[in-house]
């Protein structure tokens, strides 16, 4: 029976999960011992002051002998060692927890770095944060302050026993009987906050998701007067975390009360048996009040253990959480014995096939081969499929069926990095990182000298507004480029393709939302970048892309046409010929 309860009591998978978090904890195994150690002694001296007090109160106070006046003494000495030993394994144990939680956020970030884009596509910036930061803090900041309380708790327990039967054996066993009835609540906590958890966890995920909104949509909140939309967006999240706590509380809350009433009859039981015995002398007054002592040190926590239980069960889910992320495969990932790719000759398109929802096609049976050192553009309507046609390449997601071929080799062949290290992506609307112009250039080539460098600027037309910045190339330019134009975007996303020299160069819309002068500087740009390279343009605005070898006209996910500017403006009925007449006109 006590087997089954301790099992049931323990249904939180604890000597898995904190298996899994030995290869952190490896590196300060050595100071998290020691916490761990420190905690006998702590949990030990409990039991000294339950103890002491059977000498104290049958010589002193009954045979008014004054001859142990010193244990008062010895029970502050005990107490002030307690002291420092509890406050020496916190330190420890927030150490070693913190440096572990640090490890852990760098694992789950290489992690995150690898996922594919298909995961960014189906988790909010608040998801992502709460999972692979906020779970972390809530299992690592607690894995072995957990492990104390328990060790702690787990002594004191032992060596209080012991003084409870040193002191009668008969109280002794109505004390253990009440203590398991009053930790048997506990044995369905898990059950009845899981799903609530699960749920606080992404409504959460939503809060933080509200704030990155406010913040990286600030403007357009503002151009639109969204902000009471805003807010009441915002307020009906914040509600249905309210009714989530609340929910929280319904299914926990009268945990503590109902072992508080329960510890509170054992006490009642004791006493009255207590009573008994010292009346038939089986027991003297000494022996009770040391038993009382302990009983009241065994029990005081558990009262309150309610509170503290939720709190390592919502810890101990995060870790499974965690762990679930560790062990979780992207879809686009390395082959086994994957190879190098070192040059590039052709690139073809074979029976390719992609959707990202199933029974939804983008892109259907897509053939078409790409010389080296040639340009080819991708024209056609929106939503068409077109920038997943070109997304597929650098392998940002995998085809559905067929293949993207190099050299006539599967592209999920070669090894991620080294097909990737081939192309160079100049996307609409470049990312850039919060640092200087001269830290988002160089992210092409980290060892490139300060004459690739400056010829990476100057082929970009960099140079008419570099030298009038306070700092030149070294000047802040603030979180995601917000200082600067979106033309000088552009031309510093083209200056670091230029960096990474890459023999592929894709051109995602790379001109579409920027004015007539900027995108005059900004073509001229892209055409230093496109010299002595295979190209593949993705272009909204025709005019850019009529010298172009070929031109690919894709409508809804099939290659419709495909040829030269005058080659398809000659053919009737074009496609082609009716957008390219459309847009002049």
């Amino acid at each position: 029976m006590i087997k089954k309860l301790f099992a049931k009591f323990l249904n939180i998978n604890f000597v898995r999960d904190y298996s899994q978090m030995w290869p952190y904890i490896r590196p300060y195994w050595g100071r998290a011992l020691t916490a761990v150690l420190i905690t006998i002694p702590v949990g030990a001296l409990d039991a000294v002051i339950a103890w002491a007090l059977k000498p104290y109160m049958d010589v002193m106070m009954i045979e008014k002998n004054t001859n142990t006046l010193w244990i008062p003494l010895v029970i502050i000495g005990f107490s002030a060692i307690q002291g420092i030993l509890t406050f020496s394994a916190m330190y420890l144990n927030t150490w070693v927890g913190r440096r572990i939680a640090s490890d852990v956020k760098v694992s789950l970030f290489e992690k995150l770095m690898k996922f594919d884009a298909g995961y960014f596509d189906t988790n909010t910036s608040g998801n992502i944060i709460m999972r692979f930061n906020s779970d972390v803090e809530a299992a690592c900041s607690g894995l072995l302050d957990n492990l104390k309380q328990f060790c702690t708790r787990f002594f004191s327990s032992i060596s209080l026993i012991a003084v409870l039967f040193y002191n009668s054996w008969q109280l002794a066993l109505i004390a253990i009987v009440i203590l398991f009835g009053a930790l048997f609540p506990l044995t369905g906590v898990r059950k009845r906050i899981k799903d609530i958890n699960k749920q606080t966890v992404y409504t959460n995920a939503e809060v933080v998701t509200h704030y990155n909104e406010a913040f990286g949509g600030n403007r357009v909140i503002g151009s639109y007067n969204l902000y009471d939309y805003e807010n009441a967006r915002f307020d009906d999240t914040l509600r249905r975390v309210f009714k989530l706590d609340m929910k929280m509380v319904q299914r926990t809350g009268m945990l503590s009360p109902l072992m508080h009433f329960i510890v509170s009859l054992g006490i009642a039981l004791v006493i009255w048996t207590g009573s008994y015995l010292i009346l038939s002398q089986q027991i003297t007054a000494g022996n009770f009040v040391s038993f009382i002592a302990a009983l009241i040190l065994l029990y005081n926590p558990i009262k309150g253990i309610g509170n503290s239980f939720n709190n390592v069960q919502i810890a101990l889910m995060a870790m499974e959480r965690v762990f679930e992320l560790m062990k979780s495969q992207t879809i686009v990932h390395d082959a086994e014995n994957a190879i190098e790719l070192k040059e590039i000759k052709q690139i073809e398109y074979k029976n390719v096939y992609f959707e990202y929802l199933k029974n939804k096609p983008v892109l259907q049976n897509i053939n078409l081969s790409i010389k080296q050192g040639e340009t080819v553009a991708l024209v056609g309507n929106s939503g068409g499929g077109k920038s997943t046609f070109a997304s597929l390449l650098p392998r940002f997601y995998d085809v559905t069926s067929g293949a993207v071929m190099i050299n006539g080799c599967d592209i999920r062949k070669y090894t991620l990095e080294s097909l990737r290290d081939k192309i160079s992506v100049v996307f609409q609307d470049n990312f850039l990182f919060s640092g200087t112009l001269r830290s988002n250039i160089l992210l092409g080539n980290e060892n490139a000298t300060e004459d690739e460098l400056q010829r990476a600027v100057e082929m970009a037309y960099l140079n008419d507004f570099v030298p009038k910045l306070p700092k030149g190339l070294d000047t802040d330019i603030g979180e995601r480029g917000v200082l600067l134009s979106g033309g000088q975007k552009q031309r510093i996303a083209i200056a670091r393709a230029f960096l990474k020299n890459a023999p592929i160069v894709i051109l995602d819309e790379a001109t579409s939302a920027l004015d007539n002068k900027s995108e005059a500087v900004v073509q001229k740009a892209i055409e230093n970048l496109m010299k002595d390279r295979t190209v593949i343009v993705i272009a909204h605005r025709l005019s850019t892309v009529r010298h172009a070898d070929r031109i690919v006209v894709i409508n809804y996910g099939k290659i419709a046409e495909c040829g030269s500017h005058e080659e398809l403006l000659s053919r009737p009925d074009s496609i082609y010929g009716a957008l390219y007449k459309a847009q002049l006109k």
